[in-house]
């Protein structure tokens, strides 16, 4: 008898502490128009063969801050800067200071920064869908095998343009805090010459009110 009370006591218990989906659901606070949200994330990125940065560097990981700004109609306009490092296809072999050719890139530095347009659906639930269309200056530093980094055009470094598309979510799991999912194509313009480039990004959005 003592032991069925014991068990009864601890499930109530169980149940008190439990999630309640409903009040889950009423601490959310959806973003209104006027409102500015910063995200947060990383990722991974990989370019094709293709292009002439894209022969030489592979794939990488990426850290991504944008801001987004929330417009009527289910629209918003945003901020975004990306870092990604990329690494070479093929490993450089070591450096000899008496041997200039032993010189060779060993890793990408690829930062974009830009503009970026939102269409977005289902806006008055916890999950936002949308797609984004951007375009921004993408900047390339080459690091060497000899410890230097390269900022001419040798080795792929150099700054050029980029466009992009892609498509995301957000997934609001407390008041105005989002897990901030996307996934985006990037076309890099450098020396006349598209280079592409597959991201996908995961991080935490919040909304600031006001």
């Amino acid at each position: 008898m003592w032991v069925g009370r014991r068990v009864l006591a601890v499930v109530a218990l169980t149940l008190a502490l439990a999630p309640n989906p409903a009040r889950a659901e009423s601490s959310i606070v959806l973003p209104k128009s006027g409102q500015v949200g910063l995200s947060v994330g990383g990722g991974y990125g990989s370019l094709t063969e293709s292009g002439n940065i894209g022969s030489v560097y592979g794939a990488g990981a990426t850290l991504a801050i944008r801001l987004r700004y929330r417009m009527r109609y289910e629209r918003g306009l945003g901020l975004s800067f990306e870092s990604q490092s990329l690494d070479v296809r093929q490993p450089a072999g070591p450096f000899d200071p008496l041997v200039p050719s032993t010189i060779a890139p060993t890793k990408l530095s690829l930062v974009v920064s830009g503009f970026e347009f939102y269409q977005m659906f289902d806006t008055r639930t916890r999950t936002t869908k949308m797609l984004m269309v951007g375009a921004g200056l993408a900047q390339m530093r080459a690091e060497l095998n000899s410890g230097e980094t390269q900022l001419s055009d040798e080795f792929g470094s150099g700054d050029g343009l980029y466009v992009s598309a892609g498509a995301g979510l957000e997934r609001f799991f407390f008041r105005s805090w989002a897990w901030d999912l996307s996934s985006r194509y990037l076309a890099i313009f450098k020396d006349g010459k598209a280079n592409h480039d597959l991201q996908a990004a995961f991080g935490l959005i919040f909304y600031a009110s006001y």
